[in-house]
């Protein structure tokens, strides 16, 4: 057995390391303290990944899922997305790290949009990062739900102006909508 532990690879990867780290040579005291502290973040690095012999990675998806459990949330979205999308990128990789973090499996979101929030799917029509996103999204049963008095009061046809929605997507009211799904237990998000 290895002193670094039973598994092969991680041997070989922990002594590669450390043969490194013993062969620098540092000629001030701020170059060897910064490659001390090198060494201590890739140890740190290796725990939280749980690649040290013995150790366990920080959180698990078991572990998520006992923690986080089962989660019904909506998402509110009624602002512009600014500079080259940026708010509405931000809010789209915010579900995506919640449903990393829960698994989509104990996920059921709601994305909804109104007002100026509705001119994330007009964005998306000349946008491909955000389709991509939003295409991600829904394959992982994330709903987007429009406002009809938004498509009503500015004229727009969900067919023809907004990226991939359907007549089910659609809404009576964006507002009502957000409070019904706080009312059914869902927890009320505003990226």
């Amino acid at each position: 057995m290895s002193v670094y532990g039973t598994n092969p690879v991680i041997a070989s990867i922990l002594h590669s390391f450390l043969s490194v780290v013993g062969r620098v040579r540092f000629t001030r005291k701020a170059t060897f303290a910064r490659g001390v502290g090198f060494a201590w973040l890739a140890v740190f690095a290796w725990l939280a990944a749980g690649l040290l012999p013995g150790a366990m990675p920080l959180a698990t998806s078991a572990q998520a899922g006992e923690r986080y459990g089962k989660q019904k949330v909506v998402y509110h979205i009624n602002y512009l997305g600014g500079e080259k999308n940026k708010r509405y990128r931000g809010a789209m990789r915010n579900i995506q790290n919640h449903i990393n973090a829960v698994g989509a499996e104990n996920m059921d979101i709601k994305v909804v949009l109104h007002g100026n929030g509705v001119n994330l799917l007009k964005e998306a029509l000349k946008d491909e990062g955000l389709q991509t996103r939003i295409t991600g999204l829904k394959s992982q049963n994330v709903a987007f739900l429009v406002c009809a008095n938004t498509l009503r009061g500015r004229k727009i046809d969900h067919e023809k102006d907004l990226f991939d929605v359907f007549k089910e997507d659609i809404v009576p009211s964006g507002v009502a909508e957000l409070g019904r799904l706080q009312g059914m237990g869902y927890a009320y998000i505003k990226p």
